[in-house]
């Protein structure tokens, strides 16, 4: 897969003053990939002329701030500096970060690196889509994206887990794009019910991001779930429940008593039901 690693010269290759300082075009140029993200592209850049990455901001006249910082915070001032050092239009710059985003989009953006393409990812390649929880096919080559821990082409999974945490994870890309609240609310519902389910603790948010991909899976899968008729299948579940289930459903529920009242009566009523039904078998 091309990289585009030499870029010819696009822009002026003299230096220019920005911001006080002199910035001067580095000798080699070189060509974003599509999505790319910025610290990675650095990355890249700084290999192909010979210098650590650091050294490279330094010399555009950042230093002191990390690459991946500028994932997420930079400015104009800064996107000028790197544009004029890198001879490609700032327009390219900024699009290679994470710009201003709705809440829930924020939150489900990966402030590190969780999961990559073991096809895409030779030679520094890191794709801005990769930092996304509800990203799981890399959109250049359509392979599933895998841990970064994971240096194999993954553990063996259930077929059927893989397509539902698939679909879960367009749920998850719809809440996002569509800013909503309340949608939002739901899909951490059911994320935190399976972590309850794992015995696991924390911000359901870093489990979508989890480094294992057995747990990541399962998460997925929830979201979509939680879709079509949640309290019931909430009430499902509480039927037949263990100590761990319980202490799940408490917590996916613990900021809203009413729902949790009604998964208790729905779960009831399916208790009579089931009872009724026995009973009458016995007649």
């Amino acid at each position: 897969m091309s990289t585009g690693l030499v870029a010819p010269c696009k822009r002026s290759a003299t230096a220019r003053e920005i911001g006080g300082v002199k910035c001067r075009p580095l000798p080699i140029s070189v060509t974003p990939v599509p999505d790319e993200l910025l610290s990675g592209w650095l990355s890249r850049l700084a290999a192909s002329n010979h210098c650590e990455v650091a050294d490279l901001l330094n010399h555009i006249g950042i230093g002191g701030k990390h690459a991946a910082a500028l994932d997420h915070d930079i400015n104009m001032l800064a996107a000028d500096r790197i544009s004029v050092a890198a001879r490609i239009d700032p327009a390219f710059v900024l699009s290679m970060t994470f710009a201003a985003m709705q809440e829930a989009e924020m939150r489900l953006t990966a402030q590190v690196p969780f999961q990559t393409c073991p096809n895409c990812a030779d030679g520094g390649l890191e794709l801005r889509h990769w930092r996304r929880a509800w990203a799981f096919d890399c959109q250049m080559c359509g392979d599933r994206l895998l841990p970064k821990a994971d240096k194999q082409k993954g553990a063996v999974v259930s077929e059927k887990l893989v397509n539902r945490a698939r679909n879960g994870a367009r749920v998850l890309e719809r809440v996002a794009m569509s800013g909503s609240a309340r949608e939002l609310r739901r899909a951490m519902r059911a994320v935190t019910f399976a972590m309850g389910l794992n015995a696991l603790r924390g911000d359901p948010f870093f489990a979508l991001q989890s480094p294992r991909s057995n747990i990541r899976l399962f998460c997925l899968a929830a979201v979509v779930s939680a879709q079509s008729r949640p309290l019931v299948k909430a009430a499902l579940c509480s039927m037949d429940i263990d100590v761990y289930s319980r202490v799940a459903l408490l917590r996916a529920y613990d900021k809203e008593p009413r729902l949790l009242a009604t998964v208790d009566q729905i779960a009831q009523r399916m208790r009579l039901r089931v009872g009724g039904s026995a009973t009458s078998s016995h007649i």
